[in-house]
C-alpha cells in the first residue's frame, strides 16, 4: 500500500514540479531580460535608486505591496468568466500572473541587500532556497525531464543548422 501511495503522489507531484522549473529556468530569465531592459528608462532608474535606499521596514512594504495589484486582474477574470468569455478570463489571469512575477522578480532583485539585514528574512530566504534547489535536483533527475532537454538541444542544433543553410536538404 505504501508503495501505491508513493507512486500516486509522485505522479500529481512531478507535473507540477517540472511546470515550476520550467517556468523559473526559462520564462523568468526572459523575463529578467525584459524588465532590466527597461530598468535603464531614466525614470524606472531613478525609483530603483530610491527603492534601494528605503530602510527594512520600508523595502519590505514595497517588495509585499504589489502583490495586491494582482487583485484587480483577478477581478477582471471573474468578471470575464461571468460573462461567458473564459479565453478573456484565462488570459488576464496569465498576463497578470507574467506581469507581477516579473515586477516581483525585479524588485526582488532591486531591494534584496536592504531586506537581508532583517534576520528573519535572510533565515527565511535560506530556507526556501534550500527547499528549492533540492526540487530542481529531483525534477532534474527524472528521467523524463532529461529526455525533455535531451530533445530541446538537439531542437535547438537543428534549427541552428537550418538558420545556417548546413542542413542538408
Amino acid at each position: 500500500m505504501k508503495h501505491h501511495l508513493k507512486r500516486a503522489l509522485e505522479l500529481a507531484f512531478v507535473p507540477v514540479a517540472a511546470a515550476i522549473v520550467f517556468f523559473e529556468e526559462v520564462l523568468l530569465r526572459y523575463l529578467g531580460a525584459a524588465m532590466a531592459a527597461f530598468a535603464r528608462l531614466p525614470a524606472v532608474a531613478r525609483l530603483e535608486r530610491w527603492l534601494a535606499g528605503l530602510p527594512p521596514w520600508a523595502a519590505l512594504i514595497a517588495f509585499v505591496a504589489p502583490s495586491t495589484l494582482v487583485l484587480p486582474v483577478k477581478l477582471a477574470a471573474v468578471f470575464f468568466a461571468l460573462q461567458g468569455r473564459f479565453g478573456l478570463a484565462a488570459a488576464s489571469i496569465a498576463l497578470g500572473k507574467v506581469v507581477a512575477t516579473a515586477l516581483l522578480a525585479r524588485l526582488y532583485l532591486v531591494l534584496r541587500p536592504t531586506l537581508v539585514t532583517m534576520p528573519w528574512f535572510l533565515r527565511t530566504e535560506t530556507w526556501l532556497f534550500r527547499w528549492r534547489d533540492r526540487l530542481y535536483a529531483f525534477v532534474r533527475a527524472l528521467p523524463a525531464w532529461q529526455a525533455a532537454v535531451a530533445m530541446m538541444r538537439r531542437m535547438r542544433v537543428w534549427l541552428a543548422e537550418l538558420v545556417s543553410g548546413a542542413s542538408p536538404r
